[in-house]
C-alpha cells in the first residue's frame, strides 16, 4: 500500500485489479465491493477465528483505526466519532433527543432508516414533515427544530444542497442532520458544518454490513443520552466490563456500541485503500464515468456517481448482455459507478441502452 495518495487523471483512474468482481457492477448504492486488500484481511481474520489465535482485544486496534480514518475522511476530530453498527440505530439516538411537539423536517422519498426513527415519536407529538428535496431550504422556518436530509439521495442520486438548507437552518436556529451514506468515499464533505451526520459503510466505503459512524458537533456531546451505554463506551474499556457506577467516554465514544469485530477489519482495510486514493480523485473518477455512460446514452450529464432511469421492456435483455449488476429503486433502474467501472465499459452500456432509457 502506498504511503501517501495516488495522483490520477479523472479519466485515466484504473484501479480495477485491485477488484475481482467478473462483470460489470454498476450497484455500490446497494453494496459496495471490497477491494483486495480488506479481502485477504478478512480471510486472515476468519483464519485467525478459526484456529483459535484471536482474542476479543485483539479487534480493538481495527476500530480504533477505523475511527481515526473516518475523521480524517470527513474533516472531524477524532474526539466527534462515534461507532455503530447500522444507520437507523445511529438516527434513533438523535431522535430520542428531540423534545415533544418538535417539527422535523425531511425529504420526500428519504430512505426512512432517516425518517422513521423520528416518526417513532409521534405519541410525543413530533411531527416529521416531507417536502420536495429541490424545495427543502425554503420550507425551513422558526418552527422547524431539526432538518434531516441526505447529502446523496438514495433513490435518485440527486445531490442535496446543502450549502442553502444549512444557510437557512442558521437564520431560523434549526439544527441539521446530514446521512452521508450515499456520498462519504466519492463526495467530499466537512462534516464539521453540521450538528451530525451518519454513515452506513458497507456501500461507498467498500466495507462489510455491521459498521456505521455518527459525528456530532462537540456541545451535543453532553446533550445526548447515552442509550445503549455499555463497556464499550466506558472511559476506559477493558477497565469497564464488571460493576457499577456508569464510567463512559467524556468524548463521542461514549455513545459507541459493542463492535461486530470482523466486520470493523474489513472496514479499517477498505478505509486504508480509500485514503490512499483520496477522495477528489475517487469524485472524478466516479463521475466522469457516470458521465461517460449518460453522453453515450444521449442523456443529459449529471454531477452524481449515480444515475437514475425509466426504462422500456427491452432494458433488462441489454443489460443482461452487458453482465450487469445493478438495482431498481422506487420503480427505476438505478446505476451506481465507482472505481472498478471504466469509461469505456460504461459508454458500451450507454450506447446499447440509448433510446430504451430516459430521466
Amino acid at each position: 500500500m502506498q504511503a501517501g495518495p495516488r495522483r490520477w487523471h479523472s479519466w485515466a483512474m484504473d484501479v480495477t485489479d485491485d477488484f475481482t468482481a467478473p462483470h460489470q457492477y454498476l450497484n455500490t448504492a446497494s453494496m459496495g465491493l471490497p477491494p483486495r486488500t480488506t479481502q485477504q484481511a478478512l480471510r486472515t481474520s476468519h483464519q485467525d477465528w478459526a484456529h483459535g489465535d484471536a482474542q476479543a482485544s485483539d479487534y480493538d486496534v481495527a476500530v480504533a483505526r477505523s475511527r481515526e480514518l473516518y475523521a480524517e475522511l470527513v474533516h472531524v476530530d477524532i474526539r466527534q466519532v462515534t461507532i455503530g453498527h447500522q444507520v437507523a440505530p445511529v438516527v434513533g439516538l438523535l431522535a430520542a433527543a428531540v423534545p415533544d411537539g418538535a417539527t422535523v423536517l425531511v425529504s420526500t422519498d428519504a430512505f426512512t432508516s432517516l425518517t422513521f426513527p423520528f416518526a417513532a415519536h409521534a405519541d410525543r407529538g413530533v411531527q416529521v414533515i416531507e417536502v420536495p428535496l429541490d424545495e427543502l431550504a425554503e420550507h425551513i422556518d422558526a418552527d422547524t427544530y431539526l432538518v434531516a436530509v441526505e447529502s446523496v439521495q438514495s433513490a435518485t442520486g440527486r445531490l442535496a444542497d446543502l450549502d442553502a438548507i444549512e444557510a437557512a437552518c442558521t437564520r431560523h436556529g434549526a439544527e441539521l442532520i446530514v446521512d452521508t451514506t450515499q456520498s462519504a468515499g466519492w463526495l467530499d464533505l466537512d462534516a464539521s458544518r453540521f450538528a451530525a451526520t451518519v454513515c452506513g459503510g458497507y456501500k461507498w466505503l467498500l466495507s462489510p454490513r455491521g459498521t456505521a459512524f455518527l459525528t456530532l458537533r462537540p456541545d451535543l456531546i453532553d446533550r445526548l443520552r447515552p442509550l445503549a451505554a455499555n463497556w464499550f463506551a466506558g472511559a476506559q474499556v477493558w477497565d469497564s466490563i464488571y460493576r457499577m457506577p456508569l464510567r463512559l467516554a467524556t468524548d463521542a465514544r461514549r455513545f459507541d456500541v459493542s463492535p461486530a469485530w470482523h466486520s470493523w477489519v474489513g472496514t479499517e482495510a477498505s478505509l486504508t485503500y480509500l485514503a490512499g486514493l483520496g477522495v477528489p480523485a475517487v469524485h472524478d473518477h466516479a463521475v466522469a464515468v457516470a458521465r461517460a455512460f449518460t453522453d453515450a446514452a444521449d442523456l443529459p450529464p449529471g454531477d452524481s456517481a449515480i444515475v437514475s432511469l425509466r426504462t422500456d421492456e427491452q432494458t433488462g435483455t441489454i443489460m443482461a448482455q452487458h453482465e450487469v449488476r445493478a438495482a431498481e429503486r422506487d420503480g427505476r433502474l438505478r446505476l451506481s459507478f465507482y472505481l472498478y467501472n471504466t469509461s469505456e465499459r460504461a459508454a458500451e452500456l450507454g450506447a446499447a441502452l440509448a433510446g430504451h432509457v430516459r430521466n
